[in-house]
């Protein structure tokens, strides 16, 4: 995971972990109170995914649509090597007595494959067409009292292509370095993850989410121009109110496993500046009850509210009716979990899905959907979230 030197309450300022020493992947019964007790008998640096599919197990949903990339639901791993990196130095710490100093040579020395692929050619689950009459039922549903915001995701793809993940990671981080990035290799799956959000952060008996509701695309025009992007965005009713209702439901999830009247929001409404667009940041804090699990805590918190929308329930329910292909890692979460039991996730969003044994390339985006959702608008976002990730492809 790479912060790409902005702050947002960060830990470190990157982190990897390589080899695996012990792990824990989920199985048909899937029951991810596993991961509690594989956290408790191994006090090290634990790395992981859980993918939006946990959701499954924490209310009565199924997945029925395909998914073509192939992560398991949730993934955790003992790291042979760990590599912390500070502005001012680089620690290696190795479960095997390794020679720290010959493996930072190694990393040094290595170079990536060079690109030598066709521009990808992606395609849309949806054509334009589709998707704005998709965007006018689910209208239908708020307007029905069904939710109140839902956020609809469609899914960029491209088949039968070949490329090196190391090297378009790289690219994506030149092109997009955002404060949430991750890359995963597990087997010939690959994430290239360039998320500006935070899902959920533990530190001692502290507890904050930081989620995004809200976006404008930055100006290339001008620095003045650009300014007045942000500020539409900070005045803009609509993506206030999306930002609103988000910050009620992280409130409610957060107070299933906070002391009472502890959880409080710290920032309301903030525009960040990222590379290609604009957002909308709040962030909520609370103090942990005593003997709170790991998976007490997702089972309270996820999926996270800025990749479902309100109430939870009913808007998977119908999430799942109206998108085309299984989300998996996407809208899902990456972090790590210290010695200490302290940790930090990210939200998987603009990110490259690629599988490399099927040469399939996926690249999926959404925006949430309101009552005062404009269709055409809805689809301009979805293009823009995924501008940083067709350049890297370029």
């Amino acid at each position: 995971m790479d912060n790409h030197h902005y702050e947002f309450d960060k830990t470190v300022e990157c982190l990897a972990g390589c080899g695996i020493i012990k792990s824990i992947v989920a199985d048909e019964t899937n029951n991810f109170r596993k991961v509690d007790q594989f956290k408790n008998e191994n006090k090290d640096w634990i790395f992981g995914h859980v993918s939006y599919d946990l959701k499954n197990e924490i209310e009565n949903l199924s997945s029925k649509n395909e998914g073509l990339i192939g992560f398991p639901d949730f993934y955790f791993f003992i790291p042979q090597i760990v590599f912390i990196l500070s502005k001012e130095k680089v620690e290696i710490g190795t479960l095997e007595n390794e020679d720290a100093k010959k493996i930072l040579e190694q990393v040094i020395s290595f170079n990536p494959e060079e690109n030598n692929f066709l521009k990808a050619d992606l395609k849309s689950r949806f054509s334009k067409k589709e998707y704005l009459e998709t965007v006018g039922k689910l209208k239908q549903h708020i307007a029905k009292g069904d939710c109140y915001e839902i956020c609809f995701c469609q899914e960029f793809f491209a088949e039968n292509i070949q490329i090196d993940p190391q090297t378009v990671f790289k690219k994506l981080s030149t092109i997009s370095p955002n404060p949430f990035s991750a890359f995963c290799k597990l087997d010939e799956k690959y994430l290239m993850c360039a998320s500006p959000e935070r899902f959920i952060k533990k530190v001692k008996d502290i507890i904050i989410s930081q989620p995004i509701k809200g976006t404008s695309k930055r100006s290339n025009i001008s620095l003045e121009e650009d300014k007045k992007e942000r500020t539409l965005l900070q005045l803009n009713e609509k993506e206030r109110a999306e930002n609103i209702m988000v910050v009620d439901l992280v409130r409610n999830d957060l107070s299933k496993i906070c002391v009472e009247g502890s959880v409080a929001v710290k920032e309301f409404l903030e525009i960040y500046s990222f590379p290609q667009v604009h957002q909308m940041i709040s962030t909520i804090a609370g103090k942990l009850r005593e003997n709170i699990s790991l998976s007490g805590i997702f089972y309270a918190t996820f999926p996270m509210g800025s990749m479902t929308g309100a109430p939870k329930k009913r808007v998977m329910e119908l999430i799942e009716k109206y998108e085309k292909t299984r989300r998996g890692l996407f809208s899902g979460t990456v972090g790590y979990i210290n010695p200490e039991g302290d940790f930090d996730f990210n939200v998987v969003i603009r990110s490259i899905f690629y599988n490399k044994k099927t040469q399939y390339l996926s690249i999926p985006a959404g925006s949430a959907i309101t009552w005062k959702s404009n269709a055409e608008n809805e689809f301009e976002e979805c293009l823009i979230k995924i501008e940083g990730m067709k350049k890297a492809l370029e």
